[in-house]
């Protein structure tokens, strides 16, 4: 059994927008609705976390379960308010983003094929232009050494072209 866990409390300040950054119509339907279509053939369980006063997204994701994130402490604060909604959960669990909506069904089935071999797995990409994303650096048996943000990064890491995607799948416990 497996279980996604959506990180969705973005104010979308970036977007000038009052409305949830998630919330913003991509082909007719909201970006989180896309990421939820491709995660629900793969993942049997997903929770959402939202922000405080997300009552419209909380009924968007329905009937998926909902936590709020009442205060915005980052990615792995959001990720551990929505472990009760997993309690007894012995599956595999992955952690994502909900503004990602071109993330494809084929792409979690990859991601949860490639934990089944190792204690977490990660999706990472190799854009055109790798700009201010962090980069992923290689040991030299092609492991996961280390991911590091581009604002940390030396000039010959920020020249890596393998990108964090900020995805990861692991055990649930």
């Amino acid at each position: 059994m497996r279980a996604a866990i959506i990180l969705a409390a973005g104010q979308g300040t970036r977007m000038r927008s009052a409305q949830p950054k998630v919330m913003h119509q991509l082909a007719g339907r909201p970006m989180v609705q896309h990421l939820l279509a491709a995660c629900a053939p793969v993942f049997q369980r997903i929770v959402v976390v939202v922000g405080p006063g997300m009552e419209e997204l909380a009924a968007a994701v329905a009937p998926h379960a909902t936590v709020v994130q009442q205060e915005r402490l980052g990615t792995g604060h959001a990720a551990r308010i929505a472990a009760p909604l997993l309690e007894g959960f012995a599956g595999d669990v992955a952690v994502l983003y909900g503004d990602n909506p071109l993330i494809t069904t084929a792409t979690l089935e990859r991601l949860v094929a490639a934990r089944e071999t190792t204690d977490l797995a990660l999706l990472a990409m190799r854009p055109a232009d790798p700009g201010r994303y962090g980069r992923v650096v290689q040991d030299e048996t092609g492991q996961v050494a280390r991911i590091v943000e581009h604002a940390d990064a030396t000039e010959a890491e920020r020249a890596i072209p393998l990108c964090n995607a900020g995805v990861v799948c692991a055990a649930a416990p």
